[in-house]
């Protein structure tokens, strides 16, 4: 593959979090976090992307909801947990995301906000249509994800260097 193909990243954020007794690295998923995951993955089947590389934070809440979105994808990409993405800040995930071999051209990433918001909006040099107005009006609720597409390496994704194609809640 040729690094000048358009890359694919999908910045999804975890599902409503349940508060149970327990640190935050393990709190699991609400019952609206199992259902709000679910339709999120048949969104994301819906769109037609074929995710190459899925990378996922280790916290409960995020395996959670990538096991119950994955489940709705005609196609299963390969699972890394990474623990780097728990609780990440944008410059931390784009670190991430600059590792990502150039064979592979659509990564999702499910991880935890602010970071996944903020990434969003930092790769974001441009956006289609009026998706950047409807993010920045809802915000980054649960569940929710941002499809951003990027000329060139994965190396090469720094702050303004991609656009932002599509934005998707659990409430459009």
């Amino acid at each position: 593959m040729s690094v000048a193909e358009p890359r694919r990243i999908v910045l999804f954020r975890h599902a409503k979090a349940d508060w149970p007794q327990v640190t935050d690295h393990e709190r699991p998923l609400a019952e609206r976090g199992r259902m709000d995951a679910a339709v999120a993955g048949r969104k994301l089947a819906d769109s037609g992307i074929t995710f190459d590389l899925a990378l996922c934070s280790t916290s409960v809440r995020t395996r959670e909801t990538w096991k119950l979105a994955v489940h709705e994808l005609a196609h299963r990409p390969k699972t890394v947990y990474e623990e780097r993405v728990y609780e990440a800040s944008p410059g931390e995930l784009i670190a991430v995301l600059n590792e990502v071999p150039d064979d592979v051209q659509t990564v999702i990433l499910i991880g935890h906000n602010p970071g996944v918001h903020g990434l969003a909006e930092i790769l974001a040099g441009a956006a289609a249509d009026d998706v950047r107005e409807r993010m920045n009006r809802r915000g980054f609720p649960a569940a929710a994800f941002a499809v951003l597409t990027h000329e060139g390496s994965w190396k090469a994704l720094e702050p303004g260097v991609a656009t932002l194609a599509d934005y998707w809640a659990p409430s459009e």
